[in-house]
């Protein structure tokens, strides 16, 4: 079954068909190392991370590239405000010390999600030389131009530019904040930063390197074109970010990199939607944004979390509320109940549940459908037709895309084995489903039914413990 996937540059699916046969490359921007990531940054990962399974789930090689943003990003995209890893620093040292801090916290995010993290992970800091040749290249084609202040790539000598978000050059200049600081030899408001200079706001700026424009330090947009060029090629095969990255920082990818170059950056661009609470976008500088620590305070696994976020999918807005994530957090409990009470039987072939994979398949391939591919692998456990055998076999291979790490989180369902009986797993498992499905009243009523039998349930953030009295 061919997968499909949507491609923000052309607006539709189109059927997936890698640069060469057989592998894929793949660039997902990475973070902004001045403080710790968010869950609405971490959906945009586990989009990523879901991606990067069904590749290799479809029997791709994959190369993956991701940056660290630790110079350039200032606090606005249009070459606006502060470089936001100088707020936090009083030196240089500070500053590479932030960066390691809080590179170290996404790491261990990315571990708890149980997102796989692109080896090595590459730092703007050290690319710099990359940076300042593509800036040099781009300047002999007569796409960039110097003033005082930067180098600016000039926007309107690029054909199309805009083409991925379908905004046309007067449609950017929108009214400016107080609070934009332009310099007045720009050409074009649009046009952006690829290195500012040590003068004016920037002229104590903390890291600064020498080019052929002297001390200064690269705009935010360059780093990614030098680094996915570095590490995979140009043009490589897939490029994901948030859907904040449409309107300016990938459409200043893609300009500057097919300036320079004369090809595409990437063939086919994805993006994944916002993770919303009370309807805002949340985000630092909403002042509303959550961390996966702050999560597990409350008593959250990280992988309720990754649960919550299959169910919607990566291009439809996600509104988050503690009562959606508790769901989620009953959820993952149902399904590591359910795998817990066929955990002991030996996986068998499908004969009984064939349809199970074809369904799945065309939920998985259809743009990454996770929220129907979990109702699928819901459907087959509940299967009272299915033989326990078959019900491993199929959840051994769907998790491989879920990444919810069912046979480890089914453990504390029976701790000893030995000692707990059948009935009293299959009515755990029961009351995992009832509370699942918000029938409390039904799964109290089991909780006594087990109470009975002699064992009590102890529930835990990575599922109910069964205990004998």
């Amino acid at each position: 079954m061919p997968l499909r996937l949507y491609n923000t540059l052309s607006r539709k699916e189109e059927v997936f068909k890698p640069l060469k046969k057989g592998q894929v490359t793949l660039y997902t921007c990475g973070p902004t190392v001045y403080n710790f990531a968010h869950i609405g940054n971490l959906r945009t990962y586990i989009f990523e991370d879901i991606l990067e399974r069904v590749l290799r789930w479809n029997g791709y090689g994959v190369k993956r590239a991701m940056n660290i943003t630790d110079v350039g990003h200032l606090t606005g995209d249009s070459d606006a405000g502060a470089d936001k890893m100088e707020q936090a620093a009083k030196t240089a040292a500070d500053v590479k010390k932030i960066a390691a801090k809080y590179t170290r916290a996404f790491a261990s995010d990315m571990r708890k999600l149980n997102n796989r993290l692109p080896r090595p992970l590459a730092p703007a800091t050290k690319f710099i030389p990359e940076q300042i040749a593509i800036i040099k290249l781009l300047l002999k084609r007569g796409y960039a131009y110097e003033t005082p202040a930067a180098v600016y790539f000039d926007v309107r000598k690029f054909k199309n530019y805009g083409r991925l978000s379908g905004q046309s050059l007067k449609e950017k200049l929108t009214g400016a904040r107080e609070e934009v600081v332009f310099d007045p030899a720009k050409r074009h408001p649009a046009d952006f930063a690829l290195w500012f200079k040590l003068v004016g706001r920037f002229k104590n700026h903390l890291l600064h390197w020498r080019s052929p424009w002297g001390w200064g330090f690269p705009g935010w947009h360059i780093e990614c074109s030098a680094i996915s060029r570095a590490l995979l090629g140009q043009p490589f095969d897939i490029h994901t970010g948030g859907v904040d990255h449409i309107g300016t920082h990938h459409a200043n990818e893609i300009a500057q990199s097919a300036a320079a170059f004369g090809k595409p950056l990437a063939r086919l661009w994805m993006h994944g939607e916002f993770l919303v609470i009370d309807a805002k976008r949340m985000g630092k500088s909403e002042g509303n944004f959550l961390t996966i620590a702050e999560l597990e305070k409350r008593g959250f696994s990280p992988l309720a979390f990754r649960y919550l976020v299959l169910g919607a999918h990566y291009r439809s807005k996600l509104n988050f509320t503690w009562e959606s994530l508790a769901a989620a957090a009953s959820g993952l409990k149902n399904l590591q109940a359910q795998y817990a009470a066929v955990a002991k039987a030996k996986p068998s072939a499908l004969k009984l549940g064939k349809k199970y994979p074809a369904a799945f398949e065309r939920a998985i391939s259809g743009d990454l459908g996770t929220p129907e591919a979990l109702a699928i692998f819901q459907k087959a456990l509940r299967d009272k037709k299915l033989p326990a055998g078959e019900k491993k076999t199929l959840a051994a291979e769907f998790d491989k895309i879920f990444g919810l790490d069912l046979a480890k989180g089914a453990r504390g369902f029976a701790r000893r084995p030995e000692a707990i009986p059948e009935k009293v797993r299959q009515l755990a498992a029961r009351r995992e489903e009832l509370r699942g499905n918000k029938q409390f009243m039904q799964a109290d009523a089991l909780r006594q039914e087990i109470e009975q039998l002699g064992y009590v349930l102890e529930d835990t953030p990575n599922g109910p413990v069964i205990k004998p009295k």
